[in-house]
């Protein structure tokens, strides 16, 4: 299963509610992978124009833009719009009549489904998604809350 689109949407709106930059470390240790594949996987927001890396000490990730101007479809494209559906024809060009038919139905049956997925990515900003988040730590007691930020932090 690619996580990538997932985990790059986490960081992107952990990134517009920070103060300065976030570190390839930092975003390592917070997605539990390597500081490599942070920079990386970021490299496509970065060529996109999301987000700018600054070198150095005190350098790090950051957006270029508000949480409103990035849809979920825009992220999916700078990562390289990987296949969203791991179906697919056994053989993608059969000889026997009763799998062309099943290729042709599945295929058409996936085009639609797909066509309706990136329909809706294109309708969800980062700013709804941390929207969504501010109404469910709304609901959280204080205990909850406490908890929640030492399990980020420790994430």
């Amino acid at each position: 299963m690619d996580a990538r689109l997932s985990r790059m949407l986490h960081l992107l709106i952990h990134m517009g509610r920070m103060e300065g930059p976030l570190t390839s470390e930092a975003a390592a240790t917070m997605l539990g992978t390597n500081p490599v594949v942070v920079r990386r996987t970021m490299a496509g927001l970065r060529d996109a124009g999301y987000v700018r890396s600054v070198k150095g000490h005190g350098g790090g990730w950051s957006l270029t833009c508000g949480l409103g101007s990035i849809t979920m479809l825009d992220v999916h494209r700078a990562l390289g719009e990987n296949r969203i559906f791991a179906l697919g024809p056994a053989d993608p060009a059969p000889t026997c009549l009763v799998e062309q038919a099943v290729n042709s139905s599945l295929e058409s049956a996936l085009h639609e489904a797909e066509a309706l997925l990136l329909r809706r990515l294109t309708d969800i900003s980062l700013a709804d998604i941390a929207a969504d988040f501010d109404q469910r730590m709304a609901k959280l007691s204080p205990e909850q809350i406490s908890a929640h930020a030492h399990k980020a932090v420790r994430a």
